[in-house]
């Protein structure tokens, strides 16, 4: 007895059950579990700013702090080489939004300084602690601090996560630490052909 053949609309609905078709977020889909964007923060200019600054463009959240060794400018300069490989019409479209949770040291001049090293869509923001704990609530992370040394230095705790937010600022996105710059790349320029 001979098998029929599978059509092309059969076998790309297959590919795509499968995971190997292009539809698939590679990252991780958060959009059913999280809120969209909101806050209000202050910005590396010193300036009160709202979520909706920002709307229009696909925005990154990256919780962190200037002071940190390890995650937080090994996070960021993997962003910023990733907006670097988006086609050149699109690196505009992106804001990387690096908010210290630690506002005693991190002031809106030295955000400005820090994120510079990075690049022009990597924004600096920080606020009192009632509005960090607002955004870190809503976004179900948390932050902590250590135990001051003999010069008052400190380590502070944070999520390492970069959470992805579409034109319209709705949540859909978790760029984890494991997932490769192939995957981040395929999923941004997803969201960037999306309409707002």
């Amino acid at each position: 007895m001979r098998r029929a053949p599978l059509t092309s609309l059969a076998l790309c609905a297959l590919l795509t059950l499968v995971g190997c078709g292009d539809k698939a977020w590679q990252t991780k889909d958060i959009a059913p579990l999280m809120p969209p964007l909101a806050f209000t923060l202050i910005d590396e200019r010193g300036e009160t700013v709202e979520a909706g600054h920002y709307r229009g463009d696909v925005t990154l959240l990256v919780f962190g702090y200037t002071h940190c060794p390890d995650v937080c400018p090994t996070t960021l300069a993997r962003l910023a080489g990733q907006l670097r490989s988006l086609p050149a019409e699109r690196r505009d479209d992106v804001r990387v939004l690096f908010v210290s949770v630690d506002p005693d040291r991190d002031d809106p001049e030295r955000l400005a300084a820090y994120t510079d090293a990075f690049g022009p869509a990597i924004v600096g923001l920080t606020g009192r602690p009632a509005q960090l704990d607002a955004l870190t609530k809503r976004y179900r992370v948390t932050y902590g601090y250590g135990d001051k040394d003999a010069a008052g230095g400190y380590a502070v705790s944070h999520p390492s996560g970069v959470f992805a937010f579409d034109r319209a600022g709705d949540a859909r996105l978790l760029i984890r630490d494991g997932d490769g710059p192939e995957a981040v790349r395929h999923d941004l320029e997803r969201l960037l052909t999306e309409e707002g």
